[in-house]
Parts: C-alpha cells; sequence; structure tokens
C-alpha cells in the first residue's frame, strides 16, 4: 500500500496546504473523499486486514489531533486531514508522520514568529488601550497559524523513513 498511496497523498496535501495557506481551511471536499478512498484501497489491496490497518491509522489521527482540537491547539480540517492520511498509510507510519509533523511545526512556528514580529516585539511588550503595558506575545498566540505545510512535510518525510 506504501508505494500505492504516494501519489493521491501527495496531491492532497498540495491542495491542502496551498488551501490552508490561502484561507485558513482544509475543505471537506477534499479530506473526506480522501479518507474514503483510503478504506477502500486499503480493504481491496489488504482485505480485511488492510481495512483494520486502516481504520487504526484513522483513529490514530483522530485520537491525537482530536485531542489537540479539543484543547484549542488545532483545527478541525487538520484532525480530518491527519485521520485521512492515517487511512491511506496506516498506524506505524502515520506516528512517524506526526513526530516529523510536530518537528516541522515546531520550526515554522519559531519562523512565522519572527518573521511577522522579530525578535524584539515579539518578546518584549506594547501598551494597549488602557495605557497599561501588554506583552506582544499574546497577540502573537492569538493568531492562528496554518499547519496543513507542516502535516505535508511530516507525512512525505515519513514516506521516505518508512
Amino acid at each position: 500500500m506504501h508505494s500505492f498511496a504516494w501519489w493521491p497523498t501527495l496531491i492532497v496535501l498540495a491542495v491542502a496546504t496551498f488551501t490552508d495557506l490561502r484561507s485558513r481551511r482544509i475543505p471537506n471536499w477534499l479530506v473526506l473523499p480522501f479518507m474514503m478512498a483510503g478504506l477502500v484501497a486499503s480493504a481491496w489491496m489488504g482485505g480485511w486486514h488492510g481495512l483494520g490497518h486502516s481504520f487504526a491509522g484513522l483513529g490514530l489521527g483522530i485520537l491525537i489531533y482530536g485531542f489537540l482540537f479539543w484543547v484549542g491547539g488545532m483545527g478541525a480540517g487538520d484532525v480530518k486531514l491527519a485521520a485521512a492520511i492515517g487511512a491511506w498509510i496506516g498506524p506505524d507510519q502515520l506516528f512517524i508522520a506526526l513526530i516529523v509533523t510536530a518537528m516541522a511545526g515546531g520550526v515554522m512556528i519559531l519562523v512565522w514568529a519572527i518573521w511577522a514580529f522579530g525578535i524584539k516585539r515579539l518578546f518584549g511588550s506594547n501598551k494597549n488601550s488602557d495605557g497599561e503595558r501588554k506583552p506582544a506575545l499574546n497577540a502573537f498566540l492569538k493568531r492562528k497559524m496554518p499547519y496543513a505545510p507542516a502535516i505535508a512535510i511530516g507525512t512525505l518525510i515519513s514516506f521516505f523513513s518508512h
């Protein structure tokens, strides 16, 4: 299934990254058919064992990213994208992809923070409307970062490491 999943995953990740960067959304019309196709392809190629493997990957994506969504650190589109990828690549490779995704996301957030605010402004402070000093970091933390690029990087690297 590994080599069969490469091209559909690459195409979906490219579109998801583009839409997430542009609109901060990952559309259902992209992710849900991809998820269903992963389940069908796994069942077709691996029978019941393949379908179980696919559901295990889907469940791992929902479990880990669902928790992050629940605590407010992830969007629902990211959860569905991770689950759909899990349906294609299974839990073993998805686990590797999620670890690399976390590392890529960490690097991206640092670069994004420095680019958007600069080091001095990010860790300095400014005055709010009441004249009180307010850390600039609070304003940064309220901004949303598109996470599909990190998911794409982690998933694509997992194909080369698995």
